[in-house]
């Protein structure tokens, strides 16, 4: 299987990234982690995954990319296109979605995602093969387990406190609505509560009340909009550990440093 198109997303939010502010680049993706690029780690282990056919990096800016020796091997790479995102992620993946002749599936991640590899790409792809949606996530036993002093954002829901793994698996275009509706709460992605109240009274009362699960919660809402709904309970606790903050970055130096490079 190597039909995959993997994109990843290594655009700018408005506003002056307090990571590319320190580290004194123009974009995030281009902050050091342990003397390199962060967008370079996420870019290697979808490159060398062997269900992956084509990578697409979607920027605002491709010439920074391009144009820097870390990175310009990117450009090189004979899988690689760029394409040019606009304001918001949701709007460009609509407009993907809607470009004739795009194939699929669709396998989505992020250029903070450093710590993303083999292993990961191997269980998400196995568990999302097949459905129509896929949502990697972390649950907060797991995280804890190996990294207790980790701080994430987390969703409370009966079968656990989750946290977005950054991964995500569009089959094809009948996912439009849930991007649609993702491009509606775009703003809001931090604040559970509203992302949850926009798929339906039902799923919200469900997570507030602490009576539904996760894994079920996604699956009524593909059913919601017709489709199958995945979610992946990532296995690895780094699935959810991307570099957002000061002390991300301290904690993936570390944990790079214990894998040996």
């Amino acid at each position: 299987m190597t039909d995959i198109v993997a994109i990843l997303l290594a655009g700018s939010r408005p506003g002056t990234d307090p990571l590319a502010k320190a580290a004194g680049v123009a974009i995030k993706p281009l902050a050091p982690v342990a003397g390199d690029p962060m967008i370079n780690y996420p870019a290697r282990a979808l490159l060398s995954h062997p269900a992956i056919g084509k990578l697409l990096i979607l920027t605002q800016t491709p010439d920074l990319l391009t144009a820097n020796p870390a990175t310009a091997w990117i450009a090189e790479h004979p899988k690689v296109m760029f394409e040019r995102s606009g304001a918001g992620i949701a709007s460009t993946l609509m407009t993907l979605l809607d470009r004739p002749g795009m194939t699929f599936p669709l396998l989505v991640t992020t250029a903070d995602h450093v710590l993303l590899d083999r292993d990961m790409l191997d269980q998400f792809v196995a568990e999302a093969k097949g459905a129509d949606l896929a949502v990697a996530m972390v649950e907060r036993a797991t995280l804890l387990a190996r990294y207790p002093a980790s701080r994430r954002t987390w969703l409370k829901f009966r079968d656990g406190w989750w946290s977005g793994a950054n991964i995500f698996w569009f089959g094809g275009p009948q996912v439009r609505p849930v991007v649609a509706l993702w491009r509606e709460v775009e703003q809001d992605r931090k604040k559970g509560w509203k992302i949850l109240s926009a798929f339906g009274p039902l799923v919200l009362l469900g997570a507030l009340l602490r009576i539904l699960p996760l894994r079920g919660g996604i699956a009524r809402v593909g059913r919601r909009f017709g489709l199958t709904a995945r979610l992946v309970a990532m296995a690895r606790a780094e699935g959810c550990i991307d570099a957002d903050k000061v002390e991300d970055v301290t904690l993936i130096e570390r944990i790079l440093s214990e894998r040996g490079g």
